[in-house]
C-alpha cells in the first residue's frame, strides 16, 4: 500500500467520522428527552450560580463580579495615580529650572558688584586728576537746549 492509498484512506476515515459525530450531534438536539434534560441542567446551573452568590454575600466573600469590579477601580486609580506623577515630576523640573535661575541672579548680582567696582575706581581717577575739566553735573547733560530755545 502506497502513502497517497493511506492518507485517501485516513481522509476518508476521518470525513465519515466528522459525519457520524455530526449526526449524532443532530439527533441528540432534535431528541425531546435531551433538549429538556439540557435546558434542566442549565437552569439548574443558574440557580446554583444565585445561590453561590447569596451564600458568598451572607459570608462576606467577593463574588468574582465583585473583584473584577474592584480590578477595574484599582487600574483606573492606578492610571490616574500615574498621571499626578508625572505632574509631579512636571513640576519638579519647573522648580529645578528656578533653582538655575538663582544662579542667574547670583551671577547678575557678582556683575553689579563689579559695576559698581569700576564706578568706584572712575570717581577715584577723577579725584586724583589734576584741575582739569569739571564733569559736567548730570541734570545739564540731559538739558534739551532747542526746547529751551522754542519757549523764549
Amino acid at each position: 500500500m502506497s502513502d497517497d492509498d493511506g492518507a485517501g484512506i485516513r481522509e476518508r476515515i476521518t470525513r465519515q467520522g466528522e459525519d457520524a459525530l455530526g449526526k449524532l450531534a443532530q439527533d441528540l438536539l432534535e431528541n425531546p428527552l435531551i433538549n429538556g434534560a439540557l435546558a434542566r441542567a442549565f437552569e439548574a446551573r443558574e440557580k446554583a450560580v444565585q445561590a453561590q452568590e447569596v451564600a458568598m454575600g451572607a459570608l462576606n466573600i467577593p463574588s468574582a463580579a465583585d473583584v473584577e469590579r474592584l480590578t477595574r477601580r484599582l487600574r483606573s486609580v492606578s492610571q490616574r495615580l500615574e498621571g499626578l506623577e508625572d505632574g509631579v515630576d512636571r513640576l519638579d523640573q519647573r522648580l529645578g529650572g528656578l533653582g538655575q535661575l538663582s544662579s542667574v541672579e547670583s551671577r547678575l548680582a557678582s556683575i553689579e558688584e563689579g559695576v559698581d567696582a569700576l564706578t568706584r575706581e572712575l570717581a577715584a581717577l577723577r579725584q586724583a586728576l589734576p584741575d582739569g575739566i569739571a564733569p559736567v553735573p548730570r541734570e545739564q547733560e540731559r538739558l534739551d537746549v532747542e526746547s529751551n530755545s522754542k519757549r523764549k
